[in-house]
């Protein structure tokens, strides 16, 4: 360890073995929530999902630490609320890169920025230690996934399609 300091390495606060749980943690968070998408085909999945979180947990854990610095705690300015704050911005950023609209006017990938978003968020309950908070939040995500996915489904069959144009060898269902 004294090699690991002479090059730069700082202590951390909390203990190094709870940080790295706390982002495997987020990193199963992330990958409980991005499954549906994954098992949907939709091009944010699995992967992606997991960085979310993964990410936002490493963005918290840094809050945590930065502001048990000695020279953050010394001036009284610090606010970790605005680290949460960058955070979710940041997610809601690729949140927005995921939405498109279609041919159609209704637009598509909201349910996967939901997805991501919640995802950062299981990852900063991972991050804080609140494991069983975001476990049921992922429990919650997985069943409004799955089973509403259904429902969706069973409205959709019922609204009006448009039908055909000319020459569209399709057929309507």
């Amino acid at each position: 360890m004294d090699f690991l300091h002479t090059i730069g390495m700082v202590d951390t606060y909390w203990p190094l073995p709870t940080i790295l749980m706390r982002l495997v943690i987020a990193l199963i968070f992330g990958a409980i929530i991005g499954l549906e998408r994954e098992f949907s085909l939709h091009s944010a999945g699995l992967r992606t999902h997991i960085l979310v979180a993964l990410a936002a947990a490493v963005y918290t854990v840094l809050t945590l630490e930065i502001f048990h610095l000695p020279e953050v705690m010394s001036n009284g300015r610090s606010d970790p609320v605005h680290a949460v704050e960058a955070v979710t911005a940041g997610i809601a950023f690729l949140g927005a890169g995921v939405l498109f609209r279609g041919g159609g006017s209704r637009p598509h990938g909201l349910t996967t920025a939901a997805g991501m978003w919640l995802a950062g968020a299981a990852g900063m309950t991972a991050a804080l230690g609140y494991y069983i908070i975001g476990a049921f939040v992922c429990a919650l995500a997985i069943a409004v996934l799955l089973v509403l996915k259904a429902v969706d489904r069973r409205i959709d069959h019922r609204t009006p399609r448009a039908s055909p144009t000319v020459g569209d060898d399709t057929e309507n269902p």
